[in-house]
């Protein structure tokens, strides 16, 4: 008789929070886990994670061992398997899946955070049936993944996705807009005007900043109890600019959905708003990408991470 197929635990490791979850083979959350992320001590990191993995495990200790995969900020080297370009940067230049596989005893597979929400919504998310489904990271820092036909495609340098660090196409703004904003952003990367100076948490906060001279969070200016006529003229800019930028990736690989993710997405009708705009830059007499926000909310980076196996 052919055995069910194991478990699978999913670890989203964030910046401030390790979250863990034991999927059942259909994709139901058996057990959820949360804890604080330890600040700036790799080997404490591994402890933690080590003691999440055998928790998970112990849950239905009559079950045979689930597997484990992990959704990390930045990405793994192709040639030395050390994690690259992470915001958590205590991470960089460590062999994070070999070092808790050692510790912890069980294989592990990992993959870029914005990755693991792609995959978990091309699974049984917003974009469940589609061929190709671009994942989309609007938070505090942007970011992206691609699936096609419910396999994530990290490509030959492993940032395949990463539109946050393209340059905003700033001079194909739709005429009839004007940006009250200045140009020439610095980006982390040592760029200006990456895509991610401007439609990032800290993007929308710099814009306000500079309309207003005040200094809110994108989640307080996108409240809908906020103020209303300066929010509604920045959520009309970023829009525009949400649409322009995905244009770009709508060009090139031609997604059947565009799923929206991270803090920034939660605001209300964001979707819609950037899906009537497409058209305007698109190189298509018609647009039939459709955006949508995740099915699965906050939930789609540690679910995703499980469906790794």
């Amino acid at each position: 008789m052919k055995s069910s197929p194991p478990d699978r635990i999913g670890i989203d490791l964030g910046g401030t929070k390790i979250e863990a979850v034991r999927l059942s083979p259909t994709g139901e959350i058996r057990y959820r886990h949360r804890c604080a992320t330890p600040h700036g001590d790799y080997d404490r990191i591994i402890d933690v994670l080590t003691e999440v993995v055998e928790m998970a495990q112990l849950s239905f200790p009559d079950l045979e061992p689930a597997t484990v995969g992990i959704g990390a900020p930045g990405a793994r080297s192709h040639k030395t398997g050390m994690i690259k370009n992470s915001n958590t940067t205590v991470i960089n230049g460590k062999n994070l899946p070999e070092d808790l596989e050692q510790a912890c005893g069980y294989p592990i597979r990992i993959a870029n955070d914005a990755d693991c929400f792609t995959l978990s919504e091309a699974i049984d998310g917003a974009g469940a049936g589609q061929a190709v489904v671009f994942g989309v990271i609007l938070g505090t820092g942007v970011g992206g993944g691609i699936c096609i036909d419910q396999k994530l495609t990290p490509g030959v340098n492993s940032i395949a996705g990463e539109w946050g660090h393209n340059p905003m196409p700033l001079d194909r703004l739709n005429s009839a807009i004007t940006l009250p904003l200045t140009r020439g952003r610095d980006c982390y990367c040592g760029q200006r005007d990456c895509i991610e100076t401007w439609l990032s948490g800290p993007g929308v906060a710099a814009s306000y900043a500079e309309m207003t001279g005040k200094s809110l969070t994108a989640k307080q200016i996108f409240d809908p109890v906020g103020p209303k006529a300066t929010t509604q003229m920045v959520f009309d800019i970023y829009c525009e600019l949400a649409a322009l930028a995905l244009s770009t990736v709508i060009n090139v690989i031609d997604p059947a959905c565009i799923v929206l993710g991270g803090g920034v997405s939660n605001t209300d009708h964001l979707a819609s708003a950037i899906q009537k705009r497409l058209l305007h830059y698109v190189f298509s007499d018609q647009v039939d990408t459709q955006v949508m926000a995740a099915h699965h909310g906050d939930a789609s980076g540690v679910r995703g991470a499980a469906w790794l196996w």
